[in-house]
């Protein structure tokens, strides 16, 4: 049977051995009050015991039951409820939230741990709370002073859940085809309505309303995504006094039923006038439901690491308990062997452990630029932060999903025929795992924002500052791993001369970056997961847990021998251009 235990000791040595967390909280005016490493550290602990002790053990019985509809209510899986209350009790909705509205405030580093816990305990739970504290976000940031005092509260507090609904049948990228209309009525609030589809949590029975984020249009609203605004539509509506109200017109028409995340409500959401209220500008809703989408995505990229380092756990103690043949690994012992001895298990689990590992450090470097960007009071720095947030985001979802899937599926392959049982839980997580490629914008758009928007329209600019920052920590730190440090040099010059290149042929032909993109991504990961493994490397030097320091420094240089190479055929692949994939007619498919 399956089972997850937070890695609680890598958090920590990253946080304050790699990043230095605690010095950027005491240093800031708005977190050195509230956290500090011995309260991030207690925060740790309590997330485990939550996610280890109520949350894991009930993920394959949830998986096998799946959530139920019926008349337009749905019923989650058996002890979801009560996992749920557990969550909502200890404050973790509102872990990152704004204390003025009854959030704790914690940045997002420790928040995103939180989260990759909760996704490792259970993927399909976790969406409950993780879109709750996204709509949170949007809210936050864009909405009027008397809707945040009339959701936000209940939100962070778990009472109440939020869900986005944007897409609908004939409209899942291209928003600006939506169809959903708004209305205004003389109150300044607005009747809704519309039909969305592949909403998460859109109705359940959780909590006791449910906060749905609809993109709309007006009527005369421009078209395409420049005529979208963004309301909030309650499930129940709220009175003046905070108390709930009538049912809003709101209701499920069905759920989907899907490969994975089968303890996730997916559900069509059918709005006839509903009562809605307009969050930012009108016309502007796009923006302001970006904000959140942003957030999920990083959300998402942490889904695919939590996945990965349950199938990884499981798949070690298989490995180590599992005996069969003889393997290369000389033994005086006869007897058949854990298989952990044949090297290709070897290579699976150690490109598992690399990837993983890269992964959270990678996560937690993106968190720190969202907590710069937000807390600092530093302009150039508030500046530097959110450009390098800005052009990660797109990596951190496609880049960390695709290797979490890939270890998903290198995890149950590690388990031979076992792997494909249900009962040993691996087919779940690969099940589960799948669909963070595809929500929050698939990873071929992700790949299209980060060369087309991230890196094409600044020039490079961002990604030019990027690896400069690279370069300088390399240089600095280069008497104490010279090879790898040489190596990571190189793969920047590699990625800047295969950006300055794809630049130069797309001004010429713009079919070059769509052509480059998932490749390009791919080559953008694996170069930044070098610079967080070369800087786990340095910072291992120096800590006094010497079992971690030496597993550190190990699968770092294996990650700079069998992983990091890979980009050389990514370039090839780069190089090959436009013109051999748009050398096809339709017929030719």
């Amino acid at each position: 049977m399956s089972k997850y235990s937070a890695p609680v000791n890598d958090m920590n040595f990253l946080l304050f051995d790699v990043f230095q967390a605690d010095e950027f909280w005491q240093d800031n005016a708005q977190l050195a009050e509230s956290i500090d490493r011995e309260t991030a550290n207690a925060i740790l602990l309590e997330s485990a015991k939550v996610t280890e002790g109520v949350i894991a053990p009930n993920s394959r019985a949830a998986d096998e039951e799946g959530v139920t509809w019926t008349d337009g209510k749905i019923t989650t899986p058996k002890g979801f409820k009560e996992a749920y209350n557990v969550v909502a009790e200890g404050g973790w909705v509102g872990l990152a939230g704004d204390p003025e509205y009854g959030g704790m405030g914690m940045p997002k580093m420790l928040s995103a741990m939180h989260e990759e816990m909760m996704c490792g305990a259970d993927l399909g739970f976790s969406l409950y709370s993780g879109l709750t504290a996204g709509a949170c976000v949007s809210i936050h940031a864009h909405a009027s002073e008397e809707l945040k005092n009339t959701y936000l509260p209940n939100m962070y507090a778990g009472t109440w859940t939020g869900s986005m609904c944007l897409t609908e049948a004939h409209a899942g990228t291209d928003l600006g085809l939506i169809k959903t209309k708004a209305v205004k009525n003389d109150d300044n609030s607005y009747n809704i309505t519309g039909s969305k589809i592949f909403i998460t949590g859109g109705e359940h029975d959780l909590t006791e309303n449910i906060i749905h984020l609809v993109l709309a249009k007006l009527p005369g609203a421009p078209e395409g995504s420049r005529g979208i605004s963004l309301f909030i539509v309650p499930k129940y509506n709220v009175n003046g006094d905070g108390s709930l109200g009538e049912l809003n017109t709101v209701g499920c028409g069905s759920i989907e039923h899907k490969m994975g995340i089968h303890g996730s409500s997916t559900c069509v959401m059918n709005f006839d006038d509903a009562k809605g209220y307009l969050v930012g500008e009108e016309n502007k809703g796009l923006a302001c439901m970006f904000t959140m989408m942003n957030y999920e995505r990083l959300f998402v990229g942490i889904q695919g690491l939590g996945a990965s380092e349950r199938s990884y756990q499981n798949a070690l103690e298989y490995a180590i308990d599992r005996k069969q043949g003889k393997g290369t690994v000389k033994t005086e012992d006869k007897k058949p062997q854990p298989i952990i001895v044949h090297p290709d298990v070897r290579r699976m689990l150690l490109n598992m452990k690399a990837l993983n590992e890269g992964a959270r450090a990678f996560n937690t470097y993106v968190a720190m630029q969202l907590d710069i960007a937000k807390f600092s009071d530093d302009a150039d720095a508030v500046k530097t932060a959110y450009d390098k947030g800005q052009l990660l985001t797109p990596i951190a979802k496609a880049f960390v999903t695709d290797m979490g899937f890939d270890s998903c599926v290198a995890g149950q392959q590690v388990f031979g025929g076992h792997g494909y049982i249900r009962e040993w839980g691996q087919e779940q997580l690969v099940r589960d795992c799948r669909i963070t490629q595809i929500y929050e914008g698939t990873n071929g758009v992700q790949a299209l924002d980060l060369i087309g928007r991230k890196v094409a329209m600044d020039n490079g600019h961002t990604a030019n500052l990027l690896a400069k920052e690279i370069i300088e920590f390399a240089k600095h730190n280069e008497a104490t791993f010279s090879d790898e440090l040489a190596q990571l040099i190189e793969a920047v010059d590699l990625l800047s001369a295969v950006t300055v290149d794809v630049l130069k042929k797309a001004s010429v032909n713009p079919d070059e970056l769509g052509a480059a993109s998932v490749e390009y991504l791919h080559l953008f990961g694996y170069v930044m997961f070098g610079y967080m493994w070369a800087k786990m490397m340095v910072s291992a030097n120096s800590i006094d847990d010497k079992v971690l320091a030496q597993s550190k420094v190990k699968t770092g240089k294996y990650y700079f021998a069998r992983v990091l190479p890979k980009i050389a055929s990514l370039k090839l692949q780069i190089e090959s251009g436009a013109d051999n994939l748009y050398q096809f007619d339709v017929e030719d498919f």
